[in-house]
């Protein structure tokens, strides 16, 4: 349904595209520090400047671009860090989203090292937690205040999935 690719400079235009606003930058990048209006030359600088940052763009079977998304490496060296997942609004509710991200699993753990893939969703993007349960992912810290946005408050969790699928929950982490 989708080959994934490695992210490329010249992608960054189509990514940017798809972020229309403040409130979607800060709901797709957390606490990355990007500012709007959204530049396609801040998004190259931003992986450009942290080679852990390996971002990758879903491509479907016409070719056409249908979702990005990025895997950080943590220092521990046994996790990576699921980020900056977006699906193109023309591809949205087509199951590219899951396809998507169960092929940034799939990359996770072919690495024999990585036990553990975390993420960090607001607690706002329902949708997106929905999706992140029915791949395995368990609730882990909710964080109350972990951006603000507009004078409110977002609160943020963070999920976990295990190399072994068992996907327990964490406490306190």
């Amino acid at each position: 349904m989708i080959e994934l690719r490695a992210f490329e400079p010249a992608d960054a235009p189509k990514v940017v595209s798809w972020i229309d606003s403040a409130e979607a930058l800060v709901m797709w990048s957390g606490n990355s520090g990007f500012t709007w209006p959204f530049e396609p030359g801040r998004l190259v600088a931003f992986y450009a400047s942290d080679p852990s940052r390996r971002a990758h763009l879903a491509i479907d079977g016409d070719g056409v671009p249908v979702g990005h998304f990025m895997l950080r490496s943590e220092p521990s060296g046994r996790s990576v860090r699921l980020g900056m997942v977006v699906v193109s609004p023309a591809a949205r509710g087509h199951g590219y989203g899951r396809a998507m991200l169960e092929a940034a699993l799939e990359t996770a753990f072919a690495d024999p090292a990585i036990d553990e893939v975390s993420l960090g969703v607001y607690v706002r993007n329902t949708g997106a937690t929905r999706l992140y349960e029915r791949l395995g992912f368990r609730h882990g810290r909710v964080e109350p205040e972990a951006t603000q946005v507009a004078g409110e408050w977002w609160a943020s969790i963070t999920m976990n999935a295990q190399r072994d699928g068992s996907r327990t929950d964490k406490e306190n982490l």
